[in-house]
């Protein structure tokens, strides 16, 4: 009999232990989990009431105090009044000494104080109270108290071994709550701090002006005008040169704008073909074509309530202008392969370095499509206009530079003085690219005028001096001065004199003395030709004519119908040449 009980015993008690195990591993919410282990508590061993009481700091001093936590079998009022004092009562004792207690009659215990009034004595009953202490890591937490109804063969010993692993199960989950919570408080300090930071310093510091290095007056009035456009939802045309920064202007006017939570959707136009372009900006429906193995967001839809950045926007095609101005008009589309027109509130921020005037004049350019875009115009000067800025603008590079390779690089005044003479056809971007290349293979931790390849003429961009050209063989926009050479027959021919100025160019190592001797006109089969009359009849004077075909013959007679020589007199590469003579049908003369 005896071994039957306790084998029922033990059962009871493994069963209550996995119970228990089983609703504190569900979840870190203690305020439900707790609840549920006393109702378990409750069922299983026949409890009247129990109650969780844990530390609580005294709002109104020092002195720590205990609180109801969790209870089973008391009303809220019965909780509210559930207070302690360390040392107070039996409740108090335990936690102060973290040694259970275990009352076997409430009623002949003086050290007991019931200040919830639902532990109190009975009449006719016998009530044990059982207080087990909520330890880990040599400190207490808590304490589980529980009251039961002795009768019968009942015995407290075995309810006071239970509730001790139950309370060693309590207060581990107790100390990973508060572990988690405290972690959990601290990431969401962080993150406050962090978000705080970013919406206050990194959008001034990344995108706004005043991360945009401008010093000189050009740039000033520039930002003057992004601090005024931005503000407003109207289209933004952004003109300037190549590599003058128009996608950090684009940037900034985003981030000043009262879209500046929402996204910020950059498309390079010249990239894409006009079918890949239309699905890309608009958007495709499963099916529409083949590889369309789902429905894909174009980005008009992604940057929907924010900003939508369109670069090189005078390298679309005629067909895809149509397109794009009604979008601009409707303010809606449909996906390719849809049908279904689509909404959108963007605002639109196009940058282009093309002539749209003159496209537009000259039928390549939809002049409807022009309007709608160049609502506000804001150009950006090229770097050679605004030199005042090049110091700040190498400092900026050379410091990020600096940080990313862990060197420690300074620029003299000597290399500060060449690069402030540059001509800077890249403008920006090649300014970025010659100070890294240049950072990259000096030796030692100065950057002295002689490590620039321009002086020692290995410039890789000074062919791009004179690159502004309507067709392959234009003359370049600048003026073109035309001196006469005397031939050794006494005849004339003439030289394209011009010379990118001094504050304009690489230095004088461009046009050095050994240069002037190695022009076009000065070597080749015309200087072994003394007699005129041997020279084939020419069809032009010594003035450059103005169409394209005129002025291929006339660089070919120049230079004795060498390519390679009128080549370098257009200012042109012998390929490009080539294929102008080829489009001409003009055949090469051999002399």
């Amino acid at each position: 009999m005896i071994s039957r009980i306790a084998q029922e015993r033990s059962h009871l008690e493994l069963s209550t232990i996995y119970e228990v195990c089983r609703i504190l591993g569900d979840s870190l919410d203690i305020q439900r989990t707790f609840r549920a282990a006393l109702n378990t508590l409750a069922a299983q061993l026949g409890l009247t009431r129990a109650m969780i009481v844990l530390a609580d700091a005294d709002p109104e001093g020092d002195e720590g105090r205990l609180t109801v936590h969790s209870a089973v079998g008391l009303s809220r009022e019965q909780v509210e009044r559930g207070h302690w004092t360390e040392g107070e009562g039996v409740i108090g004792r335990v936690y102060e000494s973290g040694l259970p207690v275990v009352v076997t009659n409430v009623q002949d215990s003086a050290e007991f104080i019931d200040r919830t009034g639902a532990f109190g004595p009975q009449e006719g009953k016998r009530l044990a109270f059982i207080v087990m202490p909520l330890r880990t890591d040599q400190i207490t937490l808590g304490v589980l108290a529980a009251q039961r109804e002795v009768e019968g063969m009942a015995r407290l010993s075995d309810d006071q071994r239970l509730l001790t692993m139950v309370a060693t199960l309590l207060a581990q989950s107790l100390a990973l709550h508060r572990s988690v919570a405290a972690e959990h408080a601290r990431l969401q300090l962080e993150t406050t701090r962090l978000q705080k930071a970013l919406s206050q310093e990194a959008p001034r510091r990344r995108y706004s002006l005043d991360n945009v290095v401008g010093h000189s007056k050009t740039m000033q009035r520039v930002f003057a005008e992004v601090h005024q456009a931005a503000p407003s939802r109207s289209t933004v045309l952004l003109r300037g040169e190549s590599g003058t920064g128009k996608e950090e202007i684009a940037r900034a006017i985003h981030y000043l704008s009262p879209r500046k939570e929402a996204p910020f959707i950059k498309v390079n136009c010249a990239a894409l073909t006009e079918s890949l372009l239309e699905s890309e900006l608009f958007g495709h429906e499963k099916g529409a074509f083949t590889g369309a193995v789902g429905e894909r967001k174009g980005r008009f839809e992604l940057a929907h309530g924010g900003t939508l950045f369109l670069d090189e926007v005078g390298d679309i095609s005629p067909g895809f202008q149509a397109k794009l101005l009604r979008v601009l008009q409707e303010r809606e589309f449909e996906r390719v392969g849809g049908s279904r027109p689509v909404k959108v509130d963007v605002r639109l921020i196009c940058a282009t370095n093309r002539d749209l005037e003159r496209m537009v004049q000259r039928g390549e350019y939809r002049a409807d499509l022009y309007y709608r875009i160049n609502v506000v115009s804001i150009f950006l000067p090229p770097l050679r206009e605004r030199r005042d800025d090049i110091p700040p603008l190498v400092a900026h590079f050379l410091d990020r530079y600096n940080k990313e390779n862990h060197r420690h690089l300074k620029v003299t005044p000597e290399a500060m003085q060449v690069l402030s003479n540059c001509y800077w056809p890249g403008n920006v971007r090649e300014l970025q690219n010659c100070i890294e290349r240049t950072a990259t293979m000096v030796h030692g931790e100065a950057i002295r005028d002689l490590a620039f390849p321009c002086k020692s003429n290995r410039c890789l961009t000074q062919t791009l001096h004179h690159m502004e050209k309507e067709d392959a063989v234009a003359p370049v926009s600048s003026t073109i001065t035309v001196n006469k050479v005397q031939r050794p027959d006494g005849s004339s021919i003439p030289v394209d004199s011009r010379r990118a100025p001094a504050a304009a160019g690489h230095g004088d190592a461009f046009f050095d003395d050994e240069d002037d001797e190695d022009t076009v006109v000065r070597i080749g089969p015309t200087e072994r030709l003394t007699d005129a009359s041997v020279l084939p009849p020419r069809q032009f004077g010594a003035e450059p004519p103005q169409g394209e075909r005129e002025r291929l013959i006339w660089a070919m007679e120049q230079c004795g119908w060498v390519q390679a020589k009128a080549a370098r007199l257009l200012k042109v590469t012998p390929r490009q040449l080539g294929y102008a003579l080829q489009k001409h049908r003009i055949e090469v003369r051999k002399l």
